[in-house]
């Protein structure tokens, strides 16, 4: 994503320990984690890393409700109910962690992408979205 950096595409990362309890740190530690554990190796994000939210269930964030609305599901299988931390249950629920959301600069959801969804594909439609900004001025 170098490539993207003179550009006015932005990251937002929204931690969330609803899947598994993989995110249990408190909000101080995030960055701590992110160089020092997962991923490690001196690992400093070059995006915005908010506080942690609910994604899902009846403390969902509204961003997050908003989101789902506009963009349905990508993918049909909910996993396994044992390491999903949220009730109720729905359908257009954010599967796992790393299932990510495609915005313009109005702040229009465009697509929303599955945990598995390839690095090109995604790249892909960040080019395609910065080229229609950029034809549209």
């Amino acid at each position: 994503m170098e490539k993207l950096a003179q550009t006015p595409f932005t990251v937002l990362a929204f931690p969330c320990n609803q899947f598994g309890l993989q995110e249990p740190e408190e909000n101080y530690e995030t960055l701590n984690i992110l160089k020092y554990v997962r991923p490690g190796g001196g690992f400093i994000p070059k995006f915005q890393v908010f506080g942690k939210i609910k994604v899902n269930g009846a403390k969902e964030d509204p961003l997050y409700t908003f989101l789902k609305e506009y963009c349905p599901f990508v993918n049909p299988l909910i996993g396994d109910p044992e390491k999903l931390y949220w009730s109720p249950i729905k359908v257009n629920d954010i599967r796992w962690n790393f299932e990510h959301f495609l915005i313009n600069a109005r702040g229009v959801p465009i697509k929303r992408y599955d945990l598995n969804a390839s690095f090109k594909e995604v790249e892909g439609d960040i080019e395609t979205l910065l080229k229609e900004m950029s034809t549209s001025r």
